[in-house]
């Protein structure tokens, strides 16, 4: 199975048109487009029953003492955790493709509704959910997709792992509010094959 995008090409960066945030000239960052990517695959296992698509950033500081700080700078070195950014699933078998802005088109304070989304699939929430939990102005459920807003100041370009997933399942066994971490236990067994592709993105002015 293979998985491209017409919005970026695999190991490149990826536009502030699909980011939660892009790069200011005062305070940094302001918010970006958020639609999320257009995506096609093909080369499907027989047998195929649905689809799961995750997005993942690898990148993300594990301590965030000097995250947005200024004056500070998040070390390369520093280790590293998932953040998911994308939960979908339930994705009918016959689909090829997902249209740029499709599932995504603005940033929702307080996070876009679910779990239901367009196409009989459903939406898992991302980490966005537990980043903005402190956040009168934001917190809240956030279910589909949130795209990229790395630190500023983080010294590491991010990658943004897309992951399709075809099942031998219609639908995927997971129930109510799930996450990332939820759906990738519950495909377990059940994946025929997987495709990814990968975008870069950064928000800090040195690496741009």
């Amino acid at each position: 199975m293979r998985l491209s995008s017409q919005s970026f090409a695999d190991d490149n960066p990826i536009p502030g048109e699909f980011a939660f945030c892009i790069p200011a000239d005062e305070g940094h960052v302001c918010l970006g487009g958020n639609h999320n990517p257009q995506l096609e695959w093909r080369d499907v296992p027989d047998g195929t029953q649905s689809f799961v698509l995750i997005c993942h950033d690898p990148d993300v500081p594990s301590r965030g003492d000097d995250v947005n700080q200024e004056g500070r700078t998040v070390p390369a070195d520093l280790p590293r955790v998932d953040f998911f950014h994308w939960v979908l699933v339930d994705l009918p078998p016959d689909l090829r493709s997902i249209d740029a802005g499709q599932f995504s088109n603005e940033v929702t304070p307080g996070g876009k509704q679910g779990p239901d989304a367009s196409l009989g699939a459903r939406h898992g929430v991302n980490d966005y959910t537990a980043w903005f939990a402190g956040d009168e102005s934001m917190k809240g459920d956030y279910y589909g997709y949130d795209g990229p807003c790395p630190p500023w100041n983080d010294e590491l370009v991010h990658h943004y792992v897309f992951t399709l997933y075809a099942l031998d399942v219609a639908n995927c066994p997971v129930d109510g509010r799930f996450s990332g971490q939820d759906v990738r236990a519950a495909i377990d067994g059940h994946v025929l094959a997987e495709a990814r592709i990968t975008g870069t993105y950064t928000l800090n002015p040195s690496l741009l």
